[in-house]
C-alpha cells in the first residue's frame, strides 16, 4: 500500500502547487498582446516564487467550424473562435516566450490536430477542458500522447468522471481533476467548494485543483480551497489595454498578485503534515511554562519524609528544577529537608525524574530561574516598527524594476 501511495505521489509532483493562468484567447489573434500577457504575469509570478503554468487553447478552426456555419456570428462561440485564431507558428512563438519566462507550457486541444500540435510544440502539460471530459475521440488521441493531463469538471456526470479517471489509471497517466463550475462568471454562492472534498475522497492518490471564474474576491476561496486539500488553481487571466474589454471572470495581474498572497497566507495558517503530531516551538513551550505551577512545602519537611498532598501546595512561579503539578506523586521521599514556602527541587526528591537525565534536564531548563535579577522591562508595542520603519517591498516597486 505504501508502495502505491509513493508511486502516486512521484506521478503527481508536477501538479503539486501549481498554479495554472489560463491566456485562453485573450491574446485576440495578435501575437505580441499575447506576448505582452505572457510577460506582465511572469512577473507576478517570480515577484511571489510560486510554480505557474501558462495555458493556451489550441484549435484547428478551418475544421472545428463546419464550413456551413462560419457565418454565423449570432452563435459565440463561433463568432470568438474565428476572431480570435492565431497560426501554429505563431503558438510556438508564445510557447517558446512562456518558456524562457521560467513558465510551465500547458494547452486546452480541442480536437486531434490541435493535440498533434500540443506535441509538435513540446507543452508540457495537456487540459482536458469540461465539455470534452467525454469526448472519446479527443480523450484516445490525448492518452496516447503519455503527457500529464489535468480534466476539469464542469457539469459532468459522476459516470464521466469515473470513466475518466479509470481510463488514465489504467494508462498510468499522471492525472489531476479540477473541481469546476462552468458558469461564466460564477457568484459565491454558486462554487460548490464542498465538491472539494467529494473529489478528494472519491479519487484518492489524485492531485486535487479547483478552476475558478468568481470576480468577487481573490482571497477567500485560496484560503478555503488550500485547507480543504486543493493543489492546483486555474484562473483566466487578461490585461487592460487597447480598449479591449476584459471580461469580468479574467483576473488582472495585480489580482493574480492578490491571488498568489492569499495562497502563501493559506500555506502559513495551515501549517505543517496532517499525518503526525506538531512538534510544539521553543516560544510556545515556554508560554506555557509560566502558566505551570509549581510545588511548595506547606510546613517544614524532614529528611527522609514520604510526601502526600497534605504536605504541599501549588503556585506560580514555577522555577528552574522544581517539580511542577505535572510531576508530583504521593510516596516520593525527601533526601534532603526543606523549609515551609520552600520550593521543591528535583534533586532533593527520590523520584524517577532526578534518575533520568532527559528529564532532568528538560526541568531544570524551563521556569523561571531563582537566581535571576528581578526586571521590569516595558512591554514594546505590538504594533512597533522594524529596523528603519520602512514598509516591505511592494509589487509596484518591483515592476518599477524590472519593466
Amino acid at each position: 500500500m505504501k508502495k502505491v501511495k509513493f508511486i502516486f505521489m512521484e506521478k503527481n509532483k508536477i501538479f503539486e502547487d501549481l498554479f495554472v493562468l489560463e491566456l485562453a484567447n485573450n491574446h485576440w489573434g495578435d501575437v505580441n498582446r499575447g506576448l505582452k500577457i505572457i510577460s506582465d504575469f511572469a512577473k507576478i509570478v517570480r515577484f511571489n516564487s510560486v510554480r505557474a503554468a501558462i495555458k493556451f487553447q489550441f484549435r484547428e478552426v478551418d475544421r472545428l467550424i463546419h464550413k456551413d456555419y462560419r457565418h454565423r456570428r449570432d452563435i459565440r462561440y463561433i463568432k470568438k473562435t474565428l476572431a480570435t485564431q492565431l497560426p501554429d507558428e505563431q503558438y510556438g512563438v508564445l510557447i517558446e516566450a512562456t518558456r524562457k519566462h521560467g513558465c510551465i507550457t500547458m494547452s486546452s486541444p480541442f480536437d486531434e490536430r490541435s493535440v498533434d500540435l500540443c506535441m509538435e510544440l513540446g507543452v508540457d502539460i495537456i487540459k482536458l477542458a469540461s465539455s470534452e471530459l467525454n469526448d472519446w475521440f479527443l480523450i484516445e488521441k490525448i492518452a496516447k500522447t503519455k503527457k500529464p493531463v489535468i480534466a476539469s469538471t464542469g457539469g459532468s456526470s459522476l459516470k464521466d468522471m469515473d470513466d475518466l479517471v479509470k481510463f488514465f489509471d489504467n494508462r498510468n497517466i499522471p492525472l489531476a481533476i479540477n473541481h469546476c463550475v462552468s458558469l461564466y462568471p460564477s457568484e459565491d454562492g454558486e462554487l460548490e467548494m464542498n465538491q472539494i472534498d467529494f473529489l478528494r475522497d472519491r479519487y484518492p492518490g489524485h492531485i486535487i485543483g479547483f478552476s475558478s471564474h468568481e470576480y468577487h474576491d481573490w482571497e477567500a476561496s485560496m484560503l478555503v480551497s488550500y485547507a480543504k486539500g486543493v493543489r492546483t488553481w486555474e484562473r483566466h487571466i487578461d490585461i487592460d489595454k487597447d480598449g479591449i474589454p476584459v471580461s469580468s471572470y479574467c483576473s488582472l495581474p495585480h489580482q493574480v498578485d492578490t491571488w498568489f498572497k492569499a495562497y502563501w497566507k493559506a500555506r502559513n495558517l495551515c501549517g505543517g503534515s496532517v499525518q503526525v503530531k506538531r512538534m510544539p516551538p521553543l516560544k510556545e513551550i515556554r508560554y506555557l511554562d509560566e502558566t505551570v505551577r509549581g510545588v511548595y512545602a506547606k510546613a517544614d519537611l524532614p529528611e527522609g519524609h514520604a510526601l502526600t498532598e497534605k504536605d504541599v501546595y501549588l503556585a506560580i512561579p514555577l522555577l528552574k528544577g522544581q517539580m511542577s503539578s505535572k510531576e508530583f506523586m504521593s510516596g516520593e521521599i525527601l533526601i534532603k529537608s526543606v523549609k515551609t514556602d520552600k520550593p521543591l527541587f528535583i534533586d532533593i526528591i527520590d523520584s524517577p525524574y532526578a534518575h533520568n537525565e532527559t528529564l532532568k534536564k528538560y526541568i531544570y531548563e524551563r521556569g523561571i530561574d531563582p537566581n535571576s535579577p528581578k526586571v521590569n522591562k516595558a512591554h514594546k508595542p505590538l504594533h512597533a516598527k522594524k529596523g528603519n520603519g520602512e514598509s516591505p517591498k511592494s509589487l509596484q516597486n518591483y515592476l518599477q524594476t524590472v519593466s
